[in-house]
């Protein structure tokens, strides 16, 4: 704990926009600019926590949205959060119980509270999470390629450079044949698929058919706020099915697994709400046997640091989303950028998230700045 409570002098949100290395393309569609908060909080003796918001431009993945986010957080999150000083990152949560949803915007501010603590208390962020691990295996993440061929080479690619799993997006129409081919060149290596809610029980038969490719699990097949009929799914297949979007809580967490609407839950953290609510998923999880794993929503390093304490946790037992900066960005916002050495994370060991922040690479990709100060707030 810390020696006192944390009383926040101030607040700013960092808007940048990044630029993706190449375009990525799910089964919504494909986009190649990131655009997201930074968000800065310090305290009375000027120490700095930081959070990234994973929220994107269009309500693709879920209704938030950059504008939204900035709306949640400047009128109703922020001053919930400077109200009074906080004796631990666990009381965040109980604050913003008040305002429903939003949950990307939450984990965000959420986020800094947390590394902020960890930095007070000068221990490694994934410490003050009850983490053990020093190293995480990671895979990667494979948007829809115009043909298997070139799924192929993308592929190879990353099992030369000793990703522990590859995650591939799939939608109607690039699906069984794509997955087929890739299994056909890489008879060992952990595969999963991605469906993003693209298919529903119609489409049985063809859900069926993947069972024959040995994947490690299939992701949100079916329509994003279901699990009722995925608890169907899951009884027709011997494929385990992992749900994301369906997870918002923990309450989404235990109704699924007592349902048998899966067999494997994606933990990220923004979209249900923190790392607080992160931890209550994954001891429920590790108390029913239910593997669990650290999905990623393109994050720049902030984010990706957060992902990475996360996953020290022990029940994250299959390798997470988070891959190294280089596959991404050609330059991120961290300083030393998250590095994968054959498939593996080393976990820093310095106080906070631990990392630096590159302040010039920031405001290099800073398109606008908002900061809040406690008085001003409060007054």
């Amino acid at each position: 704990m810390t020696s006192k409570p944390i009383s926040i002098r101030e607040v700013t949100l960092h808007r940048l926009v990044m630029r993706l290395k190449n375009p990525f393309t799910t089964s919504f569609g494909t986009f190649q600019d990131k655009e997201f908060f930074v968000i800065e909080m310090e305290d009375e003796a000027g120490e700095s926590g930081f959070g990234e918001s994973v929220a994107f431009s269009s309500p693709w993945y879920s209704e938030e949205t950059v504008e939204t986010n900035k709306h949640m957080m400047e009128q109703f999150l922020i001053p919930l959060l400077v109200e009074s000083p906080i004796d631990h990152p666990d009381e965040v949560s109980k604050r913003f119980e008040k305002i429903r949803r939003n949950n990307m915007a939450k984990s965000a501010l959420e986020g800094a509270v947390w590394d902020l603590y960890a930095k007070r208390n000068q221990n490694p962020l994934y410490k003050e999470l009850g983490g053990t691990r020093q190293q995480i295996d990671v895979g990667i993440s494979i948007g829809i390629e115009p043909t298997a061929k070139k799924l192929v080479q993308v592929v190879e690619g990353f099992v030369n450079e000793g990703y522990k799993r590859m995650k591939i997006k799939i939608k109607p129409g690039a699906d069984y044949e794509m997955l087929k081919e890739v299994r056909k060149h890489f008879p060992d290596i952990f595969l999963m698929a991605d469906a993003n809610s693209a298919y529903t029980l119609k489409d049985l038969d063809l859900l069926k058919k993947l069972d024959e490719l040995d994947l490690m699990m299939i992701e949100q097949p079916l329509s994003h706020d279901d699990i009722i009929d995925h608890a169907t799914l899951q009884s027709a297949l011997s494929t385990p099915i992992c749900l994301d979007e369906s997870i918002h809580s923990f309450e989404d967490a235990r109704k699924a697994v007592e349902l048998g609407s899966c067999k494997i839950i994606n933990i990220k953290i923004g979209r249900v709400g923190g790392l607080t609510e992160s931890k209550k998923i994954h001891d429920y999880c590790a108390q029913k046997g239910i593997a669990v794993w650290c999905g990623g929503m393109l994050e720049a390093g902030i984010g990706r640091a957060h992902n990475v304490a996360l996953t020290t946790l022990p029940q994250f037992t299959l390798p997470g989303d988070t891959a190294a900066s280089t596959r991404y960005w050609v330059k991120d916002i961290i300083e030393p950028e998250v590095m994968v050495e054959n498939g593996v994370i080393h976990v820093p060991n310095k106080p906070g998230i631990g990392y630096e922040v590159n302040r010039q690479a920031l405001e290099s990709y800073r398109v606008d700045k908002t900061v809040f100060s406690n008085k001003n707030i409060l007054a």
